[in-house]
């Protein structure tokens, strides 16, 4: 897939980026380059692969879930800056 310098321009305003005509030129190359590379994985042949998920045989690790005693509230909130009848109290971040 060859890359062309409209694409690169079209792709920049998408990300806010303002690029100069000889940064256009220079990435318009690199991702040209990056593209044609990429696109050498095409050429292989994997029909006899099976699909993975990992490159490793992966195994989850579990520990017994057993109920036991939690640290008391009064620890747990000493260290807080802001805190509301033993909560930690945080700014609002979302505007409705």
């Amino acid at each position: 897939m060859a890359i062309n310098r409209d694409t690169v321009k079209y792709t920049a305003n998408l990300a806010r980026i303002e690029l100069s005509d000889k940064e256009l030129e220079h990435f318009t190359g690199q991702l040209d380059r990056i593209l044609a590379y990429v696109d050498k994985l095409n050429t292989l042949n994997v029909t006899n692969l099976k699909p993975t998920s990992h490159v490793l045989d992966m195994k989850n690790v579990y520990r017994e879930d057993s109920v036991r005693k939690s640290l008391p509230v009064a620890d747990v909130i000493k260290n807080a800056p802001n805190k509301e009848n033993n909560l930690f109290k945080v700014p609002k971040i979302i505007e409705t």
